[in-house]
């Protein structure tokens, strides 16, 4: 599970809500088995995919 926190959110709002490909630098905490990246910085590599090749595959 990745946190983002409300002040992370605000302040970089936009690779939040818009990126199609995001990284996430964080915190990773640990709770029993349950394991959480606390996000600290967004990156947004969506231009990256505009490279990619993909075929349409309709599963009808």
């Amino acid at each position: 599970n990745v946190i983002v926190w409300p002040a992370v959110a605000q302040a970089q709002r936009t690779p939040l809500l818009a990126a199609r490909l995001l990284t996430v630098f964080g915190v990773w905490q640990r709770e029993g088995e349950v394991r959480h990246l606390l996000a600290h910085k967004l990156i947004d590599h969506s231009a990256l995919l505009h490279g990619l090749v993909s075929k349409s595959r309709d599963f009808h």
